[in-house]
């Protein structure tokens, strides 16, 4: 919430939508912390250089290899190995590359199991062995002596358990980096021993050439072992294939059986061809047929429309002189009558056109109906044909097919026997050539400066992480610390004015710090006394304000000795007195050295006891009445309107009157005080009382119209606060923190 002391309301904060992040803050505190920061950059920085340095180099040496996609000998072996594709057969080179079994030929070769920096026999033991810890773990290594093998002597380990354990360390150093669109091939090694390194990385490129030869002339042998006992096996079967072949023309007794198969086909394709164009002459007729026959005889006119008839020529001359007579006699009959002789003779004429007519039609008629007996006797007679033939045709099929199917077993029996055989030659006249699919390009060197540890890149990525962790932690006590550690935080966060600061004192009583401005003990503090003591009588130029109230949020903020160390400072100019109002945990009795029981404030209001009786003389000069004998309902003694004319009393008496008040988050006494002063100083311990308490308790008093004037940082740590980066508005830099700087009056 923000706090406005100008209309003394209380506002609530802009919504979450509306609220701009303020990064500014989180800059600062970056920024005071930041020596601190770069002292453990550089620390880091310092441990992982010695660190580093005290690591045993690495180095790589590395040779570069050319593999073929194909393999270089006179006769190829790719189908026997099932290798179609050049990618994944040069992948699985560099497999091969980084096989146990290749490496056990360089372990070998090289003697490793004996070299200082693999063998487990010849290591130092770690300080931590953290690893071994959890993999062997059990529960008599934490007890020992609990198992009868625990008395008897460390077993060393085997030939071939150290064996083991120097190829999987070698396998774990070797690096295999194809070089891509290419077949180039780089081979790493990396070891302490730079000249081991670079033999290790080229044994390994002459023991993969000599494994491939050897792999060569294991895959020859075997495949030409392979392909004898193959051999004999389909010769068998090429000597089987022919005797079938030669007992089945025996039985069937087929002599020129391909003459005779021949034949018989010819003819079974002339008879199903004369078949099928019957079939389709039958069918074409029979459709005329039904045409004609599904007209009655003697309709004559409407068989001539049919177009079976009408295709005949004659037919359709005849209806063309029968339509020509038609024609004439219809243009007569507009001129004459029937009887006339030109009339007669065009009837006659019209007449014998359609008698012909009529004619013609009876023999088209009758000509369809011979064409369909005819067509139907001959596909009767072909139908006769094919069946008696059937029997003979299906002997001669299947004689045929099995013919066939026996005469294919051979030539495939005979074409696998001569590719093997010609294959055997080859491999047997090319048994002893030996050559490979790889070379070694470039032979590895002695590498002449280590790969890792990279310091350089070590110290630096070191440094920049604990410069992270460094800010990250800030940040996060930044977040963790939400106190007020400087005026500009109470200005921007209460938005009040800050009358002073009070610089902790350390290493005293809490009775000295509040005889502290009395005694001169520290001239920065009797400084920001007078500097506050300036602030309160300069806000009361307008309008005396007499009664002056001291409170803050949570008890232990010194509230109580800044009360009195301000009404000492003004008590040197106007006649004070301190009202200690705090009636639950009063402190001026203990300064005064006052007995228990010693008539007070509470006293007075109640009536028992007299105005000289409760005032004691404070050193200086000045008046105070402490808290009196604690009483059991001490905010309805403050709420009485005896303590109302106790005040009025007092004014008169008195210039000016400072009320020490409880807290404000504690009771409710400071609100109900706050009613009756003329102004209220609020007392906040620096980097200590969380600011949401602090915020709460000045938007109580400023709900009750509070006169908040001003706020006091009390308990300022000088020296933590300058080390922060914190000026406080230039107060200390104008104290010059001195022990030696005079004292001053205002």
């Amino acid at each position: 919430m923000e706090i406005n002391p100008t209309n003394h309301t209380v506002t609530e904060f802009k919504s979450e939508k509306n609220e701009v992040i303020d990064l500014m803050p989180l800059a600062k505190t970056i920024w005071r912390k930041k020596w601190g920061i770069l002292s453990i950059v550089i620390l880091t920085m310092l441990l992982a250089s010695l660190v580093t340095m005290s690591i045993n180099p690495t180095y790589r040496a590395t040779a570069t290899m050319q593999i073929d996609q194909q393999e270089a000998q006179v006769v190829s072996i790719e189908k026997i190995y099932g290798i179609n594709d050049s990618n994944e057969y040069l992948q699985t080179q560099f497999e091969l590359l980084k096989s146990r079994a290749l490496a056990e030929r360089v372990v070998k070769e090289l003697k490793l199991t004996t070299h200082k920096d693999f063998d487990p026999r010849q290591a130092e033991p770690p300080m931590f062995d953290i690893k071994g810890m959890i993999i062997d773990f059990d529960i008599h290594n934490l007890i020992p002596g609990l198992l009868p093998e625990d008395f008897s002597e460390d077993k060393q380990p085997t030939d071939a358990q150290v064996f083991d354990r120097v190829v999987r360390t070698f396998m774990s150093k070797i690096t295999i980096e194809p070089i891509r669109k290419s077949q180039l091939v780089k081979i790493s090694v990396d070891m302490h021993d730079r000249k081991l390194a670079a033999q290790a990385a080229n044994a390994l490129g002459h023991n993969y050439i000599s494994s491939q030869l050897d792999a060569e002339m294991e895959a020859s042998i075997t495949a030409t072992n392979w392909m004898n006992e193959r051999l004999v096996e389909l010769k068998n079967n090429l000597q089987e294939s022919e005797n079938k072949l030669q007992a089945f023309k025996d039985k069937e007794g087929l002599i020129d059986v391909d003459g005779i198969v021949t034949v018989t086909a010819d003819e079974l394709s002339a008879i199903n061809n004369r078949l099928v164009d019957a079939r389709a002459k039958l069918a074409e007729i029979q459709s005329q047929h039904q045409q004609v026959k599904s007209i009655d005889k003697a309709d004559w006119q409407k068989l001539s429309s049919m177009p079976a008839v009408l295709s005949n020529r004659l037919i359709q001359q005849f209806k063309t002189e029968e339509a020509r007579a038609k024609a004439k006699v219809d243009e007569l009959s507009k001129r004459y009558g029937k009887r006339h002789p030109t009339m007669q003779a065009a009837l006659s004429e019209l007449a014998s056109a359609q008698a012909s007519l009529k004619s013609q039609v009876e023999q088209v008629v009758a000509s369809i109906k011979r064409q369909y007996q005819i067509a139907s006797a001959n596909v009767w007679s072909l139908k006769k044909s094919v069946e008696a033939n059937k029997s003979e045709i299906q002997d001669i099929s299947r004689n045929e097919f099995k013919l066939r199917e026996l005469q294919r077993d051979i030539a495939s029996n005979r074409a696998i026997f001569d590719t093997f055989m010609n294959r055997l030659k080859e491999t047997t006249a090319t048994a002893d050539i030996e050559s490979t699919n790889a070379r070694i390009v470039d032979s590895a060197v002695v590498p002449g400066w280590p790969i890792k540890p990279n310091t350089k890149m070590i110290v630096i990525l070191f440094g920049v992480l604990a410069g992270l962790i460094a800010v990250f932690l800030t940040i996060v006590l930044y977040i963790l610390n939400n106190t007020f550690k400087s005026t500009e935080e109470v200005e921007t966060k209460l938005n009040l004015p800050v009358l002073g600061i009070l610089p902790v004192i350390k290493k005293v009583k809490e009775v000295s710090v509040a005889q502290t401005f009395h005694k001169n003990a520290d001239k920065i503090f009797a400084e920001c006394i007078r500097t506050i003591r300036t602030s309160v009588m300069l806000s009361s130029i307008d309008k005396h304000q007499k009664i002056v109230m001291v409170t803050s949020s949570i008890p232990g903020e010194g509230k109580s000795t800044t009360s009195i160390n301000i009404a000492d400072a003004i008590g040197q100019m106007e006649k004070t007195l301190l009202l200690e109002a705090d009636m639950r945990r009063p402190t001026v009795s203990k300064v005064l050295n006052l007995m228990p029981g010693t008539p007070g404030l509470a006293n007075l209001i109640a009536g028992n006891a007299t105005y000289e009786e409760c005032v004691h003389e404070l050193y200086g000069g000045i008046d105070a009445i402490a808290a009196g004998v604690v009483p059991p309902n001490p905010l309805e003694l403050l709420a009485s309107d005896r303590f109302k004319e106790v005040i009025r009393e007092l004014e008169g008496k008195y210039e000016r009157i400072i009320i020490d008040c409880p807290p404000v988050s504690a009771v409710s006494d400071a609100v109900l005080l706050s009613t009756i002063a003329e102004s209220v100083i609020f007392v906040i311990q620096s980097d200590s009382t969380d600011q949401k308490v602090v915020q709460k308790s000045v938007g109580t008093l400023l709900q009750n119209n509070a006169p908040i004037r001003g706020v006091i940082l009390n308990k300022v740590d000088i020296q933590k606060s300058k080390k922060q980066g914190y000026t406080y508005n230039g107060y200390y830099d104008y104290y010059g923190y001195s022990s030696a700087q005079p004292e001053k009056s205002t």
